[in-house]
């Protein structure tokens, strides 16, 4: 009997019925300087838009780009069947990072490999991607999808995410401006984000939890609610401050809260000759930090390596536009709290 490729595990038609789903989704994330390239092998973006280099009159324009993935975040969608909330985290785990170099987000492109071909499953993840680049602000121009049997099992799968943006050469946000005096203010996260789910997940097979599970701490959600709540895009919350400020450079520095915490990820910003002070007591971290914290008995300093603890995204801005950018945010609904300083130093973050 003639061998075939269903045979080993990948069904074309139901490849090409999972196909058929996706433009819409990638549809509605598209601007007018996305170019149709339906069945194309490579997404189409035009520079030149309305005699504008990208929408804005650049002078010395740059791109920027990034890449992320989810993590072991997956795991638990996987176990749970809850598929179309880590399309988001993708989105957001690479739009974040360009946000902090002050660019504008332009398009994603996706990678999603599976196990095997599942069109609704499919359909979800990718619902949740065309989600995070409708809150980021950016198109979905393409992606691919490899069904890789023996690879991965049959329920498993993995994301990978690639995001370009571009920013004003004057405009790079790149942490020199940083100074003494700064204020350091922190965006609230919603959640756990995309970083430390292999603690995460140890921490409640060792209790002997499930993620149907609803602890008292938690408010009546089940761990799998708590801990699948996308990341936060932070797209409108730069931008706005951006556009308010157009004359001049008020960002001094941009920090993504993600794997290392506060320290690590601010640390990567700071010139030498100062450095960033956090007061920990300044903000609340939400509840599934301290059930996190309880339940596995993990020490101060390790939960603030691992995980964002409240904090998505710190901007450093001068001490005297502060309060008004605080309170700018605070009127389009975004929770902003001063939560350190810059002060003479070393180039380090440390907690007081």
């Amino acid at each position: 009997m003639a061998a075939t490729y269903k045979d080993a595990g990948v069904d074309l038609d139901v490849y090409a019925e999972s196909m058929r789903r996706l433009p819409k989704l990638m549809h509605r994330t598209f601007s007018p300087r996305v170019l149709a390239s339906d069945g194309g092998f490579a997404g189409l973006f035009q520079l030149d838009f309305a005699g504008k280099l990208f929408a804005r009159n650049y002078e010395q324009p740059v791109l920027v780009s990034g890449t992320d993935g989810v993590g072991t975040k997956l795991k638990i969608a996987q176990t749970t069947g809850i598929h179309h909330t880590v399309g988001i985290d993708l989105v957001a785990m690479c739009v974040n990072d360009l946000l902090c170099t002050g660019a504008e987000p332009l398009f994603f492109l996706d990678y999603v490999a599976m196990g095997k071909d599942d069109p609704a499953r499919l359909e979800r993840i990718v619902q949740g991607i065309s989600d995070g680049c409708v809150a980021g602000d950016m198109a979905l121009l393409g992606g691919e999808t490899a069904i890789m049997p023996d690879m991965y099992g049959d329920d498993d799968y993995d994301l990978a995410g690639f995001a370009v943006g571009v920013v004003e050469r004057k405009r790079l946000i790149d942490g020199k401006q940083i100074g003494e005096g700064d204020v350091v203010l922190g965006i609230a996260s919603s959640g756990l984000h995309s970083n430390g789910f292999s603690l995460v997940r140890k921490i409640i097979a060792d209790a002997g939890l499930t993620w149907d599970s609803t602890p008292d701490a938690l408010g009546g959600k089940t761990i799998a609610e708590e801990c699948l709540t996308p990341t936060q895009i932070y797209v409108a919350a730069v931008r706005a401050i951006q556009n308010h400020y157009r004359v001049k450079q008020v960002i001094h520095g941009l920090a993504h809260i993600t794997g290392g915490g506060i320290e690590e990820n601010l640390d990567r910003i700071l010139p030498p000759g100062v450095d960033a002070e956090i007061d920990p007591q300044s903000w609340e971290p939400s509840a599934v930090f301290r059930f996190l914290q309880q339940t596995g008995n993990v020490a101060d300093a390790e939960m603030r390596r691992v995980f964002n603890m409240g904090i998505g995204m710190a901007i450093i801005v001068s001490d005297f536009y502060a309060a008004s950018i605080q309170s700018q945010l605070t009127e389009l609904g975004i929770q902003a709290t001063p939560i350190g300083r810059i002060t003479f130093g070393t180039g380090k973050v440390r907690y007081v």
